[in-house]
């Protein structure tokens, strides 16, 4: 469809052809695809002109006077159309297409349809009509030559045989003549699988081998049937036929295998050889072909069981057995068994596990497995004693065999009945003869096969209470008389004798306090507390004697109590010489000296700062009309004279202090202080020669003491 346009001239009729006459082109690819000769008017194309480009281009020409440039006439459209040629070949949209179609489809069958496009001119000759073939697939496939369908061509293609097809097809236009453009492509058809093979044995006949020690519900074989189909098309179901009693086969779904599982316990000894068949089937059947085949197949498995070296094995399991609570040590509970279930049947000991009798009740004879009591038993105490016995193989000891053993210990009527709860019972003074104040009830631990029947008894001469027994394992206890006083009688203990009906009998008393309370008219209780009796006319005159003598002797009691601490306010300070206090210490030498040094710490009055500086006198109320001041300390090696003459001078001057004389107990004085007691007990110096006169000069308030120590000076005695 390319073409050149050479012999393409236009002519006017104004041209004389004497060169006057200018040709000009305008319009669709004027000045660059096409060329005018301004003398000739010839036409030319500058380039091969392609159709699927651009099928057709419109232009203007002009004839102009070359001198004026004038329009000798009118401009003319006219229009160059590319006629079409075969230049392009047929091409399909893929190289390589896919596609599916199931085996034994019918020839026919339809897989895929592949077209191709031609860019030439359709409407224009044969360049643009295809003709669809096959150049690779047969005779498997075919394709239709117009619209380039795909078909099964032959019958039976099975996927088992072969399942992949590349097939190529090829589109030619001209119609398929000589000389023609063609293109091809590849379709690579793959057949689907469809249920035509039946699963088949490859071998008919299966040997497995099983021990006996198999656990129920475990694997010992497995068998496999072939299905050369895929899917669910190759989908198999196991079962055996008819069934069998030790022996199950289930479906492995990811393997198709059948496994062969325990349904019973094996036993080499009883039975040692087993034989069945096994059918197989698919799953999912596909009706075109189930006529003339058979979907299922057979085959015989045999079984051999093999021998192990069993553990022991009890008669019963578990065992339950009774004794009586009043069963003395030493006598027989119950026997266990146990064998070894082996061909050789080895002998057999038997244990108590201690983990499980940890009060260690029970013993069991080793041999022939009876078990006897340790100790009593009590039902009250347990019901129940859950004990494991272990049976062992004598000659291997790892073979061992554990059974539970439940003793349920049976009642003997041992306990005696008594009151089921405390009983607060109270009686009013105002109650009648007859009237219910309680009704008790009993309980008994034990447990008598028949129920609980109890009877309750009170003495048939309390003059007092009665009971009523309501044959219901209850009794009302009622009042035989009225008129109670809490006078008289504040509180009344009533024994209560509770008896059962079971062998022996056991009995027990059980005493009901019964309380004298006050009630309303409605018998509410309001109080209970004794009554206050006061002084009635009735007293005698001897108990009127004794409670005025019991009078007297207090008043005489107080009376010299107060005497007593009013003389000891009278007594002086200091009696005599012997009077020696532990505040107030008299000393015949001055300032105490070298020879008093076992009564203090000198150490301690020279370093004042171990005092509490926030101690207050002990023998005046402190009145904080002025701050506390705390003095400074003492300088070492201050002499203890220095160190008393300050703290005068401190007192003098401290208007908090009292203008009397007192005593004074300093923090430091005492066997607490580092300076311990200033008392002259401990002291080693005996009275000598002393000047006391310095005291007088101490001011009023050492008055006192330098009357005291000035009078004893023994300048002044004499």
């Amino acid at each position: 469809n390319k073409m050149c346009l050479s012999n393409f001239q236009l002519h006017s009729n104004m041209d004389k052809r004497d060169g006057s006459v200018k040709y000009v082109l305008a319009g669709d690819g004027a000045g660059t695809l096409f060329l005018i000769d301004e003398k000739s008017g010839d036409i030319h194309a500058t380039k091969r002109l392609d159709r699927e480009e651009k099928a057709m281009y419109t232009l203007h020409a002009k004839v102009l006077d070359r001198v004026t440039n004038a329009e000798l006439e009118p401009e003319t459209e006219f229009n160059i159309k590319i006629h079409d040629i075969n230049d392009n070949a047929p091409k399909f949209a893929k190289e390589i297409y896919l596609a599916t179609v199931p085996e034994m489809s019918e020839v026919g069958t339809s897989v895929a349809t592949v077209t191709a496009t031609d860019a030439d001119d359709q409407t224009y000759g044969n360049s643009a009509k295809l003709v669809y073939s096959i150049l690779q697939g047969q005779p498997y496939f075919s394709v239709d030559s117009e619209n380039g369908t795909i078909k099964t061509a032959l019958p039976g293609m099975d996927r088992e045989v072969k399942e992949h097809y590349q097939v190529v097809i090829q589109a030619k236009d001209m119609a398929g003549q000589m000389g023609g453009l063609s293109g091809t492509t590849t379709v690579s058809i793959t057949l689907t699988d469809v249920n035509d093979s039946p699963p088949r044995f490859a071998n008919h006949s299966f040997r497995v081998t099983a021990v006996e020690s198999t656990e129920i519900g475990g694997a010992i074989g497995r068998i496999k049937a072939d299905d050369p189909d895929v899917g669910r098309n190759a989908e198999m179901e196991y079962s055996i036929v008819g069934g069998h009693d030790i022996f199950n086969i289930i479906t492995d779904q990811t393997t198709q295998e059948g496994v062969i599982i325990i349904k019973k316990a094996l036993d080499y000894e009883s039975k040692r050889d087993y034989e069945f068949r096994v059918e197989v089937k698919n799953t999912y059947l596909d009706a075109r072909f189930i006529h003339g085949l058979q979907f299922k197949d057979y085959a015989t498995v045999k079984v051999t069981v093999e021998d192990v070296d069993e553990p022991p094995v009890f008669t019963r399991n578990p065992y339950i057995i009774e004794v009586h609570e009043d069963t003395a040590a030493g006598s027989f509970v119950g026997v266990v068994s146990a064998r070894d279930p082996d061909a050789d049947n080895k002998p057999v000991k038997y244990s108590i596990d201690r983990h499980t009798d940890l009060e260690r009740l029970f013993n069991i004879d080793s041999v022939n497995g009876t078990i006897t009591t340790l100790k009593a038993l009590d039902r009250e105490m347990s019901k129940w004693h859950n004990i494991s016995v272990v049976a062992t193989e004598i000659n291997n000891p790892r073979q061992t065999t554990r059974v539970p053993v439940f003793i349920k210990v049976l009642d003997v009527n041992d306990n005696a009945p008594e009151f089921a709860m405390s009983y607060d019972t109270f009686v009013c003074e105002n109650v009648k003869a007859g009237q219910l104040i309680q009704t008790i009830s009993a309980v008994d631990t034990d447990e008598p096969l028949v129920g609980h029947k109890f009877v309750f008894t009170i003495s048939a001469t309390n003059p007092n209470f009665t009971i009523v027994d309501r044959e219901d394992n209850t009794a009302n206890i009622m009042t035989r008389r009225g008129g109670f006083s809490r006078r008289e009688m504040s509180m009344y203990f009533l024994p209560v004798v509770i008896s059962d009906n079971d062998y022996p009998i056991q009995s027990s008393t059980s005493t009901l306090i019964v309380r004298v309370c006050a009630c309303d008219s409605r018998g509410n209780m309001q109080s209970c507390n004794p009554e206050v009796l006061p002084f009635s006319d009735g007293l005698t005159t001897g108990a009127l004697v004794a409670i005025l003598l019991c009078v007297i002797i207090l008043l005489m009691i107080v009376v010299l109590f107060a005497a007593l601490r009013r003389q000891r306010k009278k007594e002086p300070l200091i009696i005599s010489k012997e009077d020696v206090r532990d505040n107030v210490v008299s000393y015949n030498d001055e300032g105490g000296g070298e020879e008093d040094t076992q009564a203090f710490d000198i150490s301690t009055l020279r370093n004042p700062e171990v005092m509490d500086a926030n101690k207050l006198r002990r023998d005046i109320i402190p009145e904080m009309l002025f701050p506390f001041r705390r003095t400074s300390p003492i300088k070492d090696n201050t002499d203890v004279r220095d160190f008393i003459n300050g703290r005068l001078q401190e007192n003098d001057s401290d208007p908090t202090a009292p203008p009397y004389d007192s005593l004074a107990t300093y923090a430091y004085e005492g066997s607490g202080s580092l300076a311990e007691s200033l008392s002259s007990l401990e002291s080693a110096a005996t009275e000598g020669d002393h000047d006391y006169d310095y005291l007088s000069n101490w001011g009023p308030q050492f008055k006192k003491l330098a009357e005291m120590y000035i009078g004893k000076s023994p300048d002044r005695e004499t």
